[in-house]
């Protein structure tokens, strides 16, 4: 697998965290090969990679509960 710099994107964080340390997602938009997911609390740690479909179908399984 190639290395994907995520250097220059712009970070959105879960509409559904808050200021108070809540849980804190954030999603990278804008490349089409993958789509970068970070733990905002701790951004050092990286960054685990899903190919557009599975991220896709995640998010559609949530929003069905």
């Amino acid at each position: 697998m190639r290395a994907v710099d995520l250097s220059q994107v712009t970070w959105r964080k879960s509409s559904y965290s808050n200021t108070t340390g809540g849980e804190c997602l954030e999603v990278a938009e804008g490349n089409p090969a993958v789509v970068p997911v970070r733990d905002s609390k701790a951004p050092e740690r990286g960054a685990l990679l899903f190919e557009p479909a599975a991220w896709a179908g995640f998010v559609s399984a949530l929003k069905e509960n």
